[in-house]
């Protein structure tokens, strides 16, 4: 889900990522340790002795806060001009670094009342982290120090037109490479020099290119592959080559398919804009072209949240609703409550 920070607390219970046992409660990338909403851990039997410990007021950003040994990092625009990373001792509030760069746009008229603001959650992973500006940069940075590592201008490198509503995708990192999405399409990195292994499903930015959603990794049939949302489509790309292994169009107003994918068993769902709820089903490995289900409910920029049998999801009309995955089927819907 994107969010607007204007403040951003840390509370005396935080949710910490897995991959040691020293950093399992790590929230080190969008969506947590597996981009799935999720981390198994255990909460307090009573949580009316939670205290906050510290506060910040930041400028906007629709980033959400990532822990990493701990460190918390967030990002902001600031004055309209600048794109800011900012790096936090988790137990005490403490500025440790901050780093700036020229980067940030306006997005189309009809989108500004949402705002400019820097969208992307940042990744961090082997000692770095991983930034995408507005302007469909990445940029890498020592998670210690602030410096630099690396810069990719997509759109220079690529002579792509900027994506009209800026670069959205929160990168994913696995072993030694991250992967974005961005204007020119999907590119995979190597995570220790920038360089661009691969690129996959190109477009041409502008208003109707540049993903608006983040990609997951899956094994299926024992075969690593990246599945991802475009803007028209869900599809699956080989994580070594960039070949696209399937693809299934996803009716959306204006290509507005903002959701990360979701694996729910052997299938997977996902919400449009404009187009309703579908969930699909694997076949040997590929996406059948006919949905199992679909509806009209219409998710928005929230990505659901998968537990069990059910499906929670944050609806374009500002309302909470509990599916049936097996089925389609509405178990509940809140009162509206938020926009977002």
């Amino acid at each position: 889900m994107m969010f607007f920070l204007n403040a951003f607390m840390l509370l005396l219970f935080l949710s910490y990522n897995s991959f040691s046992a020293a950093e399992k409660l790590d929230w080190s990338q969008w969506r947590g340790p597996n981009r799935n909403g999720i981390l198994i851990s255990e909460l307090p039997e009573h949580l009316s002795g939670l205290q906050k410990k510290w506060e910040i007021d930041l400028s906007p950003s629709y980033s959400g806060p990532v822990t990493y040994k701990g460190k918390v990092f967030t990002t902001a625009t600031v004055d309209e001009k600048y794109e800011v990373v900012y790096c936090y001792n988790a137990a005490t509030g403490e500025l440790i670094w901050t780093s700036k760069w020229l980067g940030a746009m306006k997005v189309p008229f009809f989108a500004a009342s949402n705002g400019s603001w820097i969208k992307s959650t940042p990744t961090v992973a082997d000692g770095k982290i991983f930034v995408a500006g507005m302007r469909d940069v990445l940029t890498c940075l020592n998670v210690e120090n602030g410096e630099q590592i690396w810069q990719v201008d997509f759109v220079e490198q690529f002579e792509t037109t900027m994506s009209s509503f800026g670069f959205v995708c929160s990168p994913l990192v696995y072993q030694d490479k991250v992967v974005v999405q961005a204007s020119g399409g999907i590119f995979q990195l190597n995570i220790d020099t920038g360089e661009v292994i691969w690129q996959a499903l190109k477009d041409s930015g502008g208003m109707y290119g540049g993903a608006f959603s983040s990609p997951i990794i899956e094994v299926i049939d024992n075969d690593l592959q990246l599945i991802v949302q475009t803007r028209t489509e869900l599809a699956s790309v080989n994580w070594q080559n960039g070949e696209k292994l399937w693809g299934v169009t996803i009716p959306a107003f204006r290509g507005m398919n903002i959701q990360t994918p979701s694996r729910y068993e052997n299938s997977f769902f996902t919400s449009s804009y404009g187009g309703g709820s579908f969930l699909y089903e694997l076949d040997s490995g590929i996406l059948a072209k006919e949905s199992k289900w679909s509806n009209t409910i219409q998710g928005y920029m929230s990505s659901p949240l998968i537990l069990k049998d059910h499906v929670y999801m944050h609806l374009r009309n500002q309302r909470v609703t509990c599916m049936d995955l097996q089925t389609g089927e509405i178990a509940w819907t809140s009162k509206p409550f938020g926009k977002y």
